[in-house]
């Protein structure tokens, strides 16, 4: 069993190839819009909506993510939290982007 210390540094360290990923998968003009800070929050508020939207206790094999509503509700908490301001259509991409990342990690 890794100790607390060793947790932080696997999550560091996962943090870093998702944020990788995600640069690599974005369209030019977007790969260097947002800080590492910035792309984190997003991960983090897309976690957020998976959690709080139900989709998480869906039996279905397969669920049909809105990524158009994702995107409004990263952009509404990046709004609460004092972050962003974000574009929703270019968020939508960092959306898509996280969900390849997700999908290929399984």
């Amino acid at each position: 069993m890794a100790t607390l210390d060793e947790e932080l540094l696997m999550d560091e360290a996962e943090s870093r190839r998702e944020i990788a990923f995600i640069r690599e998968q974005l369209p030019n003009d977007l790969k260097e819009k947002y800080s590492d800070d910035e792309l984190l929050f997003i991960i983090d508020a897309i976690g957020t909506y998976f959690y709080t939207s139900g989709i998480l206790e869906s039996n279905d094999d397969e669920v049909d993510v809105d990524m158009e509503v994702v995107a409004d509700f990263v952009c509404n908490e990046a709004k609460e939290e004092g972050e962003g301001p974000f574009d929703p259509q270019e968020v939508f991409f960092v959306i898509q982007a996280d969900l390849d990342f997700q999908e290929q990690s399984v």
